[in-house]
């Protein structure tokens, strides 16, 4: 699996179900779960970084200890042979040993100290990413609802006004026909049969 960067998740988009509100929920799991898996890579490589430091640290440490060794060393050869010109060479050794490994422990700790900020950084922006697109998520879905409020609202209108429109024809038609039955049966009493009403 690749990793997850910043623009993917700014950049995510879901599908709107269709026969509910919100979007698809096993594709905003999945992408969650991508966002997880992606904060869990970050964390391991940090605690890897951190292991790693320390053994810079330790190995820094050790050289430290072994350069202070090595000019008590020569020291000690120079008393035993007569050569003079070793003893002068030793003492820049053992001045620039202990400040070349503080040197190193502090280029250390500054990178340890950068590569921590950075991961918190990363993690931090990425959470905040993560919550600003749940955030457009959610509104986009409230959009969606209330737009498809308005339009079964307006549907529901039209099929009322439709409704009224049908009990007034009703009511009109019930009207009429009684009118035309009570003319019929008032020709059918007076005996006229050729005078027949129209509707």
């Amino acid at each position: 699996m690749t990793l997850l960067t910043a623009d993917d998740v700014l950049n995510k988009k879901f599908q709107a179900t269709k026969f509910r509100e919100g979007y698809e929920q096993d594709e905003v799991d999945e992408f969650l779960d991508e966002v997880v898996e992606a904060m869990r890579q970050l964390e391991a490589e940090n605690a890897d970084l951190k292991a790693k430091l320390e053994a810079a640290n330790a190995r820094v440490a050790e050289l430290g200890e072994g350069a202070q060794a090595a000019p008590v060393a020569a020291q000690e050869t120079t008393v035993v042979e007569p050569v003079v010109e070793q003893a002068p060479a030793a003492v820049p050794d053992e001045s620039q040993g202990p400040a070349a490994a503080s040197g190193m422990l502090e280029l250390a700790q500054r990178l340890h100290d950068e590569h921590v900020a950075n991961g918190k950084a990363e993690g931090e922006r990425i959470i905040a990413e993560a919550r600003a697109t749940g955030e457009q998520v959610v509104r986009e879905a409230e959009d969606q609802r209330n737009r498809t409020l308005a339009q079964l609202e307006k549907e529901r209108s039209g099929l009322e006004h439709k409704i009224d429109e049908l009990r007034r024809f009703e009511s009109d038609y019930r009207t009429r026909l009684k009118s035309y039955l009570q003319n019929l049966l008032s020709t059918v009493e007076d005996g006229n049969e050729a005078a027949t009403p129209s509707l």
